[in-house]
């Protein structure tokens, strides 16, 4: 794992001072960013529609919004919204495609001091009945393409939202009942003038609610304040990606992700550069989309990034104008690789979530590293085995050191607050109190990482993800890294199962493959597991599938892969087994689960 050492520090700081008016703003504003200060994302908005008002705000296939049509835009929504009652801490369901109205929309509403519920539009059913309840939403605009799914959970939902359900037409045609209002053709008639609540609101107030992936358990709101919202426009669009007017951002992630809706735009507004939206994500369209936009940076996630490499290498892979990218998640094993496929030059990789009321970012371009933050935060010792910290004989918890691996905790401040969720008693599950000293309160991420000295993480895992096996910790993102090297593999997701009459958790791999299933060498595979893990990390049981389970921000859906163990519901897909003193995995058979379950084979 990557330690920094002062000399990379040193000679990286000499090169970020080479550009130092990007990070001179980007500080002061984050000195700016109070959460008592009469300020707000539909305000800056509003500043930059005064002060560049030409200049182009959003790209989007052949259109094109500057900042001031943007804005107008965004103030007639808001004013058809007020006189439909909506006020402060309302809260608007938002069910939209990436589509340029879907940030008209939710400007609109934050505009009013109400808060944008930016619904994950892959939610159906019961899942989405649950997340347009739980946070008491009074009106939904959904794409047209939405409306059905809507309607089969209309009756459980509150009265008033069944009577205030409004429509944007698809991009594509489609046959649309007259059972609900087009809001777009609604609006046309309304004021184009900044409404007076935006004057009104305070950095501290709520902006949007932008939901988890519930890949485990029902989705929770997780509360984003204008604040935040701020610090991430200063901390890293400014002060880390050091965005200007002259940049274009290209953005594929969908806009009910915080990587897009905060990362993203606030990086694109506070510095009145262009956001290039793409309809969503496609690894063969990826590049031209790129090209057409003439976008100088883009924003990622780790996943996405390993589907690029995956497409065959091009002899136009650098010809383009990325400089800089932003995201999380890039793994280390594929990090240089695809810093030096495509020339990238800045990669500007963080950590946060939508809940975590802190953010560290990669300013200084070191490798394989989320960066650094200025704000108070400690890595302690974590006992996998008793799934809780380590604690001293005072009570209190235990510093790992430089180099060591631990459970992330973020300091609640003034300076740092904790939105949480919508839910208190979810949110209450996140604290921990009294940790290093008396009363103090710190924010538990569920997240292992490494502290690599001088103020700097990287990702390690998910508590939940990493298991316990023949007394030693597996990491599931090290074990996926290892196995993704083997050639015929295309994605790996790595878990833990239960065994009978074994401690701990056996390792388990679900591959998809970039060949037919039945071409794969389990013998050959059998020999890179072997050589490339310790025998603790090496999967026993592999499955073999035709594609993952994700969410619609690239999560696997890993869940229900561990719940159905080494026993599949999927009669289709094939098991394999890493049978004591045979060298290579075969199929597991029944015969094999009897000999399991009674205790004959053991590993």
């Amino acid at each position: 794992m990557t330690v920094i050492s002062g000399k990379d520090l040193i000679k990286s700081t000499i090169n970020l001072l080479k550009t130092p008016k990007p990070i001179i703003k980007g500080l002061w504003h984050l000195q700016q960013a109070k959460p008592e200060r009469f300020m707000s994302i539909g305000l800056l908005l509003e500043q930059q529609a005064a002060n560049n008002s030409d200049l182009i705000a959003i790209q989007f296939k052949d259109q094109r919004y500057s900042y001031d049509a943007l804005n107008k835009q965004a103030n007639q929504y808001a004013h058809f919204l007020h006189e439909y009652g909506i006020g402060q801490n309302d809260k608007v369901a938002i069910m939209l495609d990436n589509r340029p109205e879907t940030i008209i929309i939710a400007l609109a509403v934050v505009k009013l001091g109400a808060i944008a519920c930016m619904i994950n539009t892959t939610q159906r059913d019961s899942i989405l009945e649950h997340s347009l309840s739980v946070v008491d939403t009074r009106l939904l605009i959904a794409d047209e393409l939405y409306i059905s799914a809507i309607n089969n959970i209309k009756t459980s939902l509150s009265s008033t939202l069944q009577q205030n359900v409004f429509y944007i037409p698809a991009l594509a045609a489609s046959d649309m009942n007259d059972k609900y209002k087009n809001i777009a053709t609604l609006v046309a008639n309304y004021s184009v003038l900044n409404p007076e609540s935006t004057a009104q609101i305070q950095l501290k107030h709520c902006a949007f609610y932008i939901f988890t992936s519930g890949t485990t358990g029902l989705p929770k709101a997780a509360r984003m304040s204008h604040h935040r919202w701020f610090k991430s426009m200063a901390g890293m669009g400014m002060a880390s990606l050091r965005l200007t007017a002259d940049d274009v951002l290209y953005l594929s992630l969908p806009l009910y992700h915080n990587n897009a809706l905060t990362v993203s735009l606030s990086a694109v507004f506070g510095n009145a550069a262009t956001l290039a939206l793409s309809e969503k994500f496609s690894s063969s369209r990826f590049w031209d989309e790129v090209r057409t936009h003439k976008a100088t940076a883009f924003t990622y996630i780790g996943e996405l990034c390993r589907y690029l490499l995956n497409v065959p290498p091009n002899n136009n892979d650098k010809q383009h104008n990325v400089k800089k990218i932003i995201g999380n998640g890039l793994r280390p094993e594929i990090w240089d690789e695809f810093q030096q496929r495509f020339g990238i030059e800045h990669i500007n990789e963080f950590y946060g979530a939508s809940e975590c009321n802190l953010v560290f970012t990669n300013a200084l371009n070191l490798p394989h590293t989320a960066g650094v933050t200025p704000l108070a935060f400690t890595v302690v010792k974590y006992d996998i085995d008793n799934d809780e910290p380590v604690y001293n004989a005072k009570g209190k918890m235990i510093k790992v050191k430089t180099g060591e691996v631990g459970l992330l905790l973020t300091k609640i401040t003034k300076r740092s607050p904790f939105d949480g969720y919508t839910d208190d008693n979810e949110s209450n599950k996140k604290l921990f109190k009294s940790v290093l000293k008396d009363d103090d309160c710190y924010f538990n991420t569920g997240d292992l990482v490494n502290y690599q000295g001088y103020r700097h993480i990287s990702f390690v895992d998910r508590l939940g993800d990493t298991f316990r096996w023949k007394g030693e910790n597996v990491a599931t993102t090290q074990v996926e890294a290892q196995v993704n090297d083997f050639v015929q593999i295309e994605q790996s997701v790595a878990y833990g199962v239960e065994l009978p009459h074994h401690d701990g958790r056996a390792g388990m791999v679900a591959l998809t493959l970039n060949c037919p299933i039945h071409e794969f060498s389990a013998s050959e595979f059998y020999q890179h597991v072997n050589a490339a893990l310790p025998s603790y990390a090496q999967p026993i049981f592999v499955r073999l599938r035709e594609q993952q389970d994700i969410t619609g921000t690239f999560k696997y859906k890993k869940a229900e892969l561990k719940k159905e163990s080494f026993r599949p519901n999927a009669a289709t897909e094939t098991v394999l087994i890493k049978h004591p003193g045979q060298k290579s995995y075969t199929t597991l058979d029944n015969n094999a689960i009897t000999a399991i379950e009674l205790k004959k084979l053991s590993f």
